[in-house]
């Protein structure tokens, strides 16, 4: 369990591996370049969410609704990770505030860890009353909701999506140059296999 952990919060072989490899599935993915673009825009707004635990869930419907490509929305959904998760959540909820005409914070608010493990202890909380005699306590959930979750839902939608179409923009070209480079290696290849084929003593000779 301790080494799953470690390899969430730093993958095996580095983060720059990590991302190398992605970046390398989204551009193998056999699709249309807009329609992979449209599956990381989709993926990309959903990092700035707070649907923890959910992303993959919530990745997977976006993409749908924009007809993206799933794989390349799940995949780009790795913009959210333990590194970028604070500044995210800091950055939406105070624009999320803002437009609520909230107070605004400076700085990271403290109390953000207490807000969310108040949301969960509610949670379970009230699971285990529904099995005992304990009352329910919606307290935790209701700061949570109020000081976080609509805050960082609405504020989330601006950064969320603006940088969703700076990827999109940026990925159809660079989508379309690598499968036009690779459909032209195939073509060579088939087409020096067919020169092959058709004189194998030349082949012969090359080979000896």
């Amino acid at each position: 369990m301790k080494q799953v952990l470690t390899e969430i919060v730093y993958p095996r072989g580095g983060w720059r591996r990590a991302i190398g490899y992605v970046k390398l599935r989204l551009r193998r993915l056999p699709d249309t370049p807009e329609k992979i673009a449209r599956g990381i825009f989709a993926g990309v707004v959903t990092a700035f969410t707070p649907f923890y635990g959910l992303h993959f869930v919530a990745a997977f419907i976006l993409a749908k609704l924009v007809r993206g490509n799933v794989i390349a929305a799940l995949l780009s959904s790795f913009v959210g990770n333990p590194l970028t998760y604070v500044p995210i959540a800091v950055l939406s909820t105070k624009i999320g505030h803002l437009l609520l005409g909230n107070p605004v914070r400076e700085g990271v608010d403290p109390s953000m860890g207490h807000k969310f493990s108040g949301a969960g202890h509610d949670l379970w909380h009230n699971f285990t009353a529904l099995f005992t005699s304990e009352k329910m306590d919606w307290r935790g959930l209701h700061v949570f909701y109020d000081d976080l979750f609509l805050p960082f839902l609405i504020g989330g939608l601006i950064p969320g999506v603006a940088l969703g179409l700076v990827f999109y923009y940026l990925s159809v070209p660079v989508i379309r140059a690598y499968q036009n480079h690779r459909r032209k290696i195939l073509r060579q290849k088939l087409s020096q296999l067919g020169r092959n084929a058709a004189n194998p003593a030349d082949g012969a000779g090359h080979s000896g």
